[in-house]
């Protein structure tokens, strides 16, 4: 494997930070999710704890389970993206927005 660039060093980076932020959103929302009803009802003492445990452990499958999505999916999206290449009548794109072809 060859030496990364700055570049690809920097977007990994930022990756790695959504993949966390990201996971620790859904892992409390999910927490909080499962805990809630304890906040409504009046439940035993035992069914809170119980409820508690279980939203403990649906966080962690959560932050988990996001973490690896985002940074699997990574290295698929490519950090590193092919030049421009342009056909043999020039860009793809319209060279001015509202314009249909690059002649008009």
């Amino acid at each position: 494997m060859g030496r990364r660039s700055q570049e690809d060093r920097d977007a990994m980076t930022v990756e790695i930070g959504f993949a966390l932020v990201s996971a620790a959103f859904l892992a409390a929302a999910a927490f909080v999710a499962v805990t809630m009803t304890t906040v409504y009802f009046d439940l035993p003492r035992t069914a809170e704890r119980v409820l508690v445990r279980i939203g403990a452990v649906v966080a962690a499958v959560v932050f988990v389970a996001r973490l690896v999505d985002v940074l699997w999916g990574f290295p698929r999206r490519g950090s590193r993206r092919p030049a421009a290449t342009h056909g043999p009548q020039g860009p793809s794109q319209p060279s001015q927005p509202g314009r249909t072809s690059p002649d008009s």
